[in-house]
């Protein structure tokens, strides 16, 4: 009987359950037993066998779309029972998550969703294995495989989202996750991370909001930043996450020091009006931040020199750099209404102090006393007098701060709160930011290749060409293209770290 015409896909599943049971029926009622086998199997080959191809051409990606599932159940059963049947489904559903998943992965309009989207579409394909698979390894495996494949065709992108979302799930504000929803979350995440080839990629975003986090106190909860760390050291190692962990004892020696700190300021013979805490990060733990020279007021530098005769007193020969981009502080405020205190960035800071001394002041008068760098003053100006809480008022009005704009204090500013956040544009994440991390990464890969390749040639002291590559791919933790190293055991070759031999070009020796 061939297939039905205008019948769908499911009809017709359905449509050969029946005919085979009512074959069955009828070798039970009235037909000689031994014919069964041969005549359900001929009734199989025929419904079946025949069409397989076509069913699921047809038939198999609606299903899954839809999440047909006991359609998708009998789907299975009906195709264990044909001779490839099983070999052909595996294949089709192997491309089906391969081409949805590229699909999600290849679109750079859809990346905001991008992560969400993986997460829901791989719970749906577990159910579907689960559920209507029987729980079939194969069928496991291929969709491991196929989520592999699709992840790493687009390289670095989906770990940097991925390292975005922890972030979005881990910060304050999260409201919606209690501590165990929050575990659950985190667990499906790093089931998607596993797939990912450039790890470090994740790393560098990981490290860099981690750091925000921390340091602006916007962390949800500690337990689940722990939490957190734990699964990355079990999947990547201790290596891979040592440098996250010192961001944390960073955190906490810090405490400790202020406690002391304010202990020191207590017995100081002119006690300062402003109370100063300060966190003390080691270099390599944290992402490098580009310092900037500002001009503070007379009582910060001066609280400044305190706290670092208090500090190097504690501990010689080392050395203190201080980083305004990551300050903030709470400005008491008069208004009309009454008092405010204000929650500001260092630079948000710097500029309305300017308004105790004079009523008006231009864009490039702010910039020459504050000395803060032209980029980041018109987005801090931005944020005081073009956002939400505005306690500067613009002349001309307008959302962007232009050449010659000036700037005084808005006296009749309102708000309900006592105390008001008013919104670092520091807190966002720039363009530039982002590029300079992925560049930082990329850099990072290339030291990682020369040491590699001066390791392996240090222990082998002669190898050829392919023998030195196939060794690279074994302990690089990141995917590279043969161009790649070709180029950096050039650049060696010309630093004289090793050479190439007189009679073959293709092979290597170290030099001493």
């Amino acid at each position: 009987e061939q297939e039905r015409n205008g019948e769908t896909v499911p009809e017709y599943l359905h449509h050969v359950a029946r005919r085979l049971e009512e074959e069955n029926d009828r070798v039970i009622s009235y037909l000689d037993q031994s014919t069964q086998k041969p005549l359900i199997s001929a009734i199989e080959k025929q419904l079946l066998g025949e069409h397989m191809t076509a069913i699921l051409q047809k038939g198999l990606s609606t299903l899954l779309d839809e999440n047909r599932v006991t359609e998708l159940t009998l789907l299975y059963q009906l195709f264990s029972k044909v001779k490839g049947g099983l070999p052909v489904l595996l294949q089709f559903w192997r491309d089906y998550i391969k081409s949805f998943g590229g699909e999600v992965v290849g679109s750079p309009e859809k990346d905001k969703d991008m992560v969400q989207e993986l997460l829901d579409f791989k719970d749906k394909m577990d159910h579907v294995a689960q559920r209507c698979f029987q729980r079939n390894e194969t069928f496991i495996n291929a969709m491991k495989e196929a989520f592999e494949s699709f992840i790493n065709k687009r390289p670095n992108k989906p770990a940097e989202l991925i390292a975005k979302y922890v972030d979005s799930k881990l910060r304050a504000g999260n409201k919606e996750a209690t501590e165990e929803e929050l575990e659950r979350i985190l667990d499906k995440i790093m089931i998607i991370f596993r797939f990912i080839h450039g790890k470090d990629v994740f790393e560098a975003f990981y490290k860099k909001d981690l750091a925000k986090r921390l340091l602006v106190g916007k962390s949800a909860s500690v337990d689940a930043e722990k939490s957190m760390l734990s699964k990355l050291k079990h999947e990547c190692g201790a290596a891979f996450t040592s440098k996250l962990e010192g961001m944390f004892k960073d955190m906490e020696l810090s405490k400790d020091i202020m406690i002391q700190f304010k202990q020191y300021m207590q017995n100081q013979s002119e006690p300062s009006n402003i109370e100063l805490t300060v966190n003390i990060l080691t270099m390599g733990y944290w992402p490098t931040y580009t310092p900037m020279e500002v001009h503070l007021p007379t009582e910060m530098v001066k609280l400044q020199e305190v706290f670092k005769m208090f500090y190097l007193g504690k501990h010689s020969g080392r050395k203190l750099q201080w980083q305004p981009t990551l300050g903030h502080a709470v400005l008491k405020a008069e208004f009309k209404e009454g008092k405010k205190e204000l929650q500001v960035s260092l630079f948000q800071t710097l500029v309305l102090l300017m308004f105790n001394e004079g009523e008006e002041f231009t864009v490039e008068e702010i910039h020459t006393a504050t000395g803060i760098e032209d980029g980041e003053l018109r987005r801090t100006l931005q944020s005081l007098a073009c956002g939400k809480a505005r306690v500067l008022n613009k002349n001309p009005r307008g959302k962007d701060v232009e050449d010659g704009d000036r700037f005084n204090f808005n006296n009749d500013f309102k708000h309900k709160l006592f105390r008001i956040k008013i919104n670092q544009i520091q807190m966002k994440e720039t363009v530039e930011e982002q590029v300079s991390t992925t560049e930082r990464v990329f850099q990072d890969r290339q030291y990682q290749i020369d040491a590699a390749v001066v390791r392996i040639m240090k222990m082998r002291k002669t190898l050829s060409h392919n023998l030195l590559v196939s060794e690279l791919y074994n302990q690089l933790k990141f995917p590279v293209k043969p161009g790649d190293l070709k180029k950096r055991i050039e650049s060696l070759i010309d630093r004289d770290y090793m050479e190439r031999d007189k009679e073959s070009p293709n092979q290597y020796h170290y030099v001493a």
